[in-house]
């Protein structure tokens, strides 16, 4: 067996896209016609994952993504806790999309004990979120991400568009102002409680925020223009799309479950319908419908099932990014997320214009003995939340599903049916297309970011 190590390069030729420029060689074959070549993809921030794949002859043997972070047993020490601590507790488990994990605890806690949050603290709620989704996608991961367009990182892109990278900066930037006034910081915000908020923003804040908003509409409408005329690899498989679904909104906080093949369920139904999974490669649990099968959740299936909410001046933006109505290539992902972008930033300015501050920051949550589930959607796709409390108000079980779990068995089977129609592709292209395959679900275990290390075993 010989190793080499390849590390994706910071910059391609100049003018070329990594997704879909590199022309194909013939690969090398071992003694006998047949090669096994490992794909390995490991994040040097927020954890530890790779992606495995494996090539003998013209078939792909095994694929594999594979998470070796070790569990962190957030259900586990939320059990004994008053159950107003949720919210805080669990805002811990992801620094990039803390909100969802707060509003997803929260809206349980409330079922569990038969109150429902209306008015303006709802619609407060949701400028929130609105707020984490343009902060936690620009600078991160899209507008446009930088392997699209050949670079390793925002960093080595910056040095040859640094307006992009600019650009992209303020766009979060005010993203991470509505979570600091709403929320009460940018990460791991500490204004929000069960029953509403600890204090709602006086109105001129509000406002404020509304300008800023008004001044970097422009450039999300610019960086969607912008990811909207990448090149993308020819993939597009025939997902079952599973999102929540709104009567009247696109879906952020509320709504039934429901999928692109006939699902429409509440929310309380979900574990009669999706079951996790212990695997032997991975510490994180794996996903699947109990009736068989494996889904897809995220943007795609979000945009999908909800593409008719959108208000007329979206459908027309994502029309002419190039979007359909259904986008089934994941490298698509990204113009999606552009979409839904501008959409939040249209949502907040929609709230912030009809804001009048609440008589009450939040409404009074009496504890009871129940169990409440309820599902928020997280940047990344549905993210359920299950609790049972006692009458003395402490958590007697907590269930988590985060939306990559539900993903990763669509992640192995994307991975290989893309790799079997390409490993007649260079090693280093196709080793690139790989990661950007990964990218393109934005995995919360943070295994996909821009800093990857890759290890290439040959026969």
């Amino acid at each position: 067996m010989r190793e080499s190590s390849v590390k994706a390069p910071g910059k391609r030729a100049a003018g070329k896209k990594a997704a879909s420029t590199a022309k194909p060689e013939p690969a090398p074959k071992a003694k006998g016609g047949s090669r096994t070549v490992s794909v390995g993809a490991l994040a040097r921030v927020e954890g530890e994952g790779g992606l495995f794949v494996k090539i003998k002859g013209d078939k792909v043997v095994a694929s594999r993504f594979d998470v070796y972070e070790p569990p962190r047993f957030f259900e586990a020490f939320l059990r004994g806790r008053r159950f107003t601590e949720a919210p805080d507790i669990t805002a811990r488990i992801c620094g990039i999309c803390p909100v969802a994990y707060q509003m997803s605890s929260v809206h349980a806690m409330e079922s569990a004990c038969g109150v429902t949050v209306s008015g303006a603290l709802r619609e407060l709620r949701r400028l929130l979120y609105c707020g984490e989704w343009i902060e936690s996608r620009p600078a991160r991961r899209d507008a446009p991400r930088p392997d699209f367009l050949g670079y390793e990182s925002a960093i080595h892109m910056a040095k040859d568009h640094p307006e992009l990278v600019t650009k992209s900066l303020a766009l979060k930037k005010v993203g991470n102002e509505i979570v600091t006034l709403v929320g009460g910081r940018e990460i791991h915000p500490i204004n929000v409680r069960v029953g509403g908020f600890y204090k709602a923003p006086a109105k001129a804040d509000v406002v404020a925020l509304g300008e800023k908003l008004r001044s970097v509409r422009p450039i999300a409408a610019e960086l969607l223009s912008v990811a909207g005329s990448l090149t993308f690899p020819d993939f597009a498989p025939d997902y079952e799309f599973v999102s929540l679904r709104h009567p009247d909104e696109y879906p952020l906080c509320e709504g039934r479950i429901v999928s692109s093949r006939g699902l429409d369920i509440a929310v309380s139904d979900y574990e009669n319908h999706f079951v996790e999974e212990h695997v032997e490669h991975a510490n994180a649990l794996h996903s699947r419908k109990k009736s068989g099968g494996i889904y897809l959740v995220g943007p795609a299936a979000r945009y999908a099932n909800n593409f008719d909410r959108f208000p007329r001046q979206i459908q027309e933006a994502a029309k002419a990014a190039g979007l359909g109505p259904v986008e089934r290539n994941p490298f698509k992902s990204i113009v999606i997320r552009s979409v839904e972008t501008l959409w939040a930033i249209d949502e907040a300015l929609r709230i912030i214009d009809a804001y009048e501050p609440p008589p009450a920051s939040f409404v009074e949550v009496p504890p009871r003995a129940a169990s409440g589930a309820a599902i928020s959607e997280a940047p990344r796709g549905i993210l359920y939340h299950r609790y049972r409390i006692g009458a003395d108000g402490l958590i007697q079980e907590a269930k988590i599903v985060p939306p990559t779990s539900q993903n990763q068995k669509q992640v192995e089977d994307d991975l290989r049916a893309f790799v079997e129609a390409r490993f007649d592709m260079p090693l280093d292209t196709l080793t690139w297309q790989c990661e950007q395959a990964v990218r393109n679900y934005d995995p919360c275990i943070s295994c996909a970011t821009h800093a990857v290390r890759v290890r290439i075993e040959r026969d």
